[in-house]
Formats: structure tokens, sequence, C-alpha cells
């Protein structure tokens, strides 16, 4: 029997998103953190400082594709845990033990990463990131075509 390298398709992504995720999501349940969270403090976490709240919402929901109630509600309870404080008028910013919890689950996710990306030629990741990006905005257009 002859095993062989099965094309890019939609479950192949599926596959390795969800993978990916579940270990990420075992990093993140160690500091009681979802993934949605994580996504959500990430965007707070990268920028120069404070940040219009409707950006971090509108980057959550093109993130996860979830509504923006949902989204709001996920930087609602960052501000309730304290990770993010609120900035006059409608800002967020990253608070220090938000900042301190991301460093820690990036710093405990990234030797996981580089092992699962270990070995794999810089000119594959580089056609692989090229396809995937190609199919995340036809997938996109797709969805707004939908949505309208």
């Amino acid at each position: 029997m002859t095993t062989t390298t099965p094309l890019l398709n939609p479950r192949t992504i599926a596959l390795a998103h969800y993978a990916a995720r579940a270990v990420l999501e075992r990093v993140l349940a160690r500091h009681d953190v979802t993934f949605q969270q994580s996504v959500t403090l990430r965007l707070a976490a990268v920028a120069d400082g404070p940040v219009e709240r409707d950006l971090i919402v509108g980057g959550v929901v093109d993130s996860l594709k979830i509504g923006a109630e949902e989204a709001g509600s996920v930087v609602d309870g960052l501000i309730a845990a304290q990770l993010l404080v609120p900035q006059e008028p409608s800002q967020v910013r990253i608070t220090d033990a938000g900042r301190e919890l991301y460093d820690t689950t990036s710093a405990a996710t990234a030797p996981l990463t580089a092992r699962v990306y270990a070995d794999i030629p810089e000119e594959d990741l580089a056609v692989a990131g090229r396809v995937l990006t190609l199919i995340t905005e036809r997938a996109n257009a797709e969805l707004a075509a939908l949505n309208s």
C-alpha cells in the first residue's frame, strides 16, 4: 500500500488548525485563559498604546468570525479580570497583569510551535503561507457576499 501526500483541501486545513489550536488551548487552560480571550488580549498586547475598543472588537470579529456582541463580551470579561482597562474616551489598554499573562502564554507556546514547525523548509512555509493567505482572502470575500 502506498501513502500519498494529500492535497491541500478544507479537511487538511481544518485538521492542521484544530491540532494546533488544541495545543494552544491546553497551554491557555493552565492559565485560565480561553482561545477567544487570548486572541483579544494579543490585539491589545501588540498595540503601541491604548486602542479604540471598536478596533479591538473588529479585530476579534475578523479573526474569529464571531459577532460583535460576543467579541465585546470577551473584551468586557478581560476588563473584569483586570487584564484590560478602559481609557477615555473609548479606548482600552493592556494592564501589567495582562501583559504578564500574554508574555507568559507566548513563552509557553513558543517551544511547542518551534517543534511543530521544525525541519519544514523555508520555501515550503513560504508557499503554504501564500496559499493559505489566498484561501483566507477568497473565503472572506465569499463570507462577505453571503452576509450582504
